[in-house]
């Protein structure tokens, strides 16, 4: 199942202004693959990132050249702290994951209910309940389900009915487009994992199947132990996707323990760029002053939008600019992760970036910036109505602390965080698992945020805006 979390770009449609016992569902195989499939939303890597764990096969099951994905045969001792017994259920589970089983149809619509009814967060519509989800079960167990196409067909209904327009289905096709928001260059996601004895692991929580990760041996549940010969302990996810990172068909060396318990090797991967830079800059002149301004448009949060911006601002900065523009208009969103750690070079360490709500425990967080920024100029953010998603989540961030002030309409008001699971056929389906609030308590979602000018203002007006901002602050 793979796995892409999100908040995706939302349609432009305006919103309102507020707006007796049955046999199991799954299989034992199926119920391991849904129990694996939530991960942490804003921690680790990105909150969109393709993932898959195998298999995933992309030959048609009934295809007489299909051979099975075989795990790769080890004969190395357990590393320290592995019990045998660990390692036996590690081996039981990787047996249930990897068995290259038929999918019929009815689990196609089964696994999509139980994606739902694990994750699914109704942001006031008050359509959904764990009894009428029930229901909708009883409902997918009586029907006859003949084709793949009506299996989908249901699965789109079963969606619909819960009144969520970013809750849907992705055709497979669609789904293989989401690879463009692989952050690594070689196809994996990193997530940081809590260890027994109060560390953190970075594992390898899903990769694209035959991507270039996948292909060099990298496997679902291997922990990341380093990168070129450099040792990854103590730095986050977000950290060692950046070291992964790198020019489009170079290589990058990544060292591997294979699950919870297995033997270490050093893997070559050749690096396979899908994202387009998102980032536009330049120098501009202030007229009739020796003032210059750093203008960066980025037009979406993909896998290269925080690494270019900061080689854009870094730039700006030794051209010699004194003020910055973020232009955010048209920009739709993409990246959450992306969102909160361009929010980052802006703020100061311990300011509050975003605040997250949802159903499960792990998606309720107060995500702050965790270093120093690395502009304090004065920022004008340049927005419209279809500045979305993660472009409010960095605008309501400059904003509420006094970073920067907001120009243009008021934004689009998308404050909803989706996960997109892959189903085993290669279809998937979007899910709203959570929403955010600004710095300031304030939902945007079927809000928006109000700008500070309509025009632009003079950069007099902004650092007097700014400065009026600060003092409120400090009380």
């Amino acid at each position: 199942m793979r796995i892409l979390l999100c908040n995706s770009p939302p349609s432009l449609t305006p919103l309102s202004p507020t707006p007796p016992q049955k046999p199991p569902l799954f299989p034992p195989s199926a119920a391991v693959w849904a129990k694996k499939t939530l991960i942490n939303a804003l921690t680790g890597a990105l909150s969109l990132t393709l993932l898959v764990s195998s298999p995933s096969p992309s030959l048609p099951r009934d295809s007489p050249s299909f051979q099975p994905p075989r795990l790769p045969q080890f004969s190395n001792p357990l590393p320290d702290g592995c019990t045998e017994e660990e390692e036996q259920q590690e081996q039981e589970e990787d047996k249930v994951e990897l068995k290259p089983e038929f999918v019929t149809n009815e689990e196609i619509v089964q696994e999509a209910w139980q994606i739902v009814n694990d994750s699914y967060l109704d942001t006031g519509r008050h359509r959904w309940s764990p009894q009428s989800w029930k229901q909708k079960r009883e409902d997918i167990l009586g029907t006859s389900i003949q084709t793949r196409s009506k299996a989908h067909e249901l699965i789109k209904r079963m969606l619909a009915s819960l009144g969520d327009p970013y809750t849907r289905f992705l055709s497979p096709a669609e789904f293989s487009k989401m690879a463009r928001y692989d952050m690594t260059g070689i196809g994996i996601n990193i997530r940081e994992v809590s260890d027994d004895i109060g560390g953190v692991k970075l594992k390898v929580q899903g990769l694209i199947l035959d991507g270039p990760a996948h292909t060099a041996g990298v496997r679902q549940g291997d922990e990341v132990l380093a990168v070129n010969g450099e040792d990854v302990k103590g730095k986050s996810a977000f950290e060692v996707s950046s070291l992964l990172q790198g020019p489009n068909e170079t290589f990058v060396t990544i060292k591997v323990r294979h699950g919870n318990c297995g033997p270490t090797e050093s893997l070559e991967v050749q690096r396979q760029l899908v994202a387009r830079t998102p980032v536009f800059y330049r120098l501009e002149q202030v007229s009739d002053s020796p003032t210059s301004v750093g203008y960066m448009r980025l037009k979406e949060f993909n896998a290269l939008a925080r690494k270019d911006l900061l080689i854009a601002m870094k730039r700006l900065q030794d051209m010699g600019a004194s003020y910055f523009i973020l232009d955010l208009r048209d920009n739709l969103g993409g990246l959450v992760q992306a969102g909160i750690e361009i929010a980052k070079l802006f703020l100061n360490k311990g300011e509050t970036i975003i605040y997250t709500v949802g159903r499960d425990p792990q998606y309720q967080k107060d995500i702050v910036a965790d270093v120093v920024p690395l502009v304090t100029a004065p920022v004008i953010v340049l927005v419209n109505n279809k500045t979305a998603s993660a472009s409010e989540i960095v605008a309501s961030a400059l904003h509420d602390n006094c970073r920067a002030v907001l120009v243009g309409e008021r934004t689009f008001g998308k404050g909803l965080i989706q996960s997109v699971f892959e189903l085993r056929d290669g279809s998937g389906v979007v899910v709203t698992v959570g929403k955010y609030v600004t710095p300031n308590h304030m939902d945007i979602n079927g809000n928006g945020i109000e700008p500070d000018f309509r025009n632009f203002p003079a950069w007099s007006d902004v650092s007097r805006h700014l400065l009026q901002c600060n003092s409120l602050r400090q009380g």
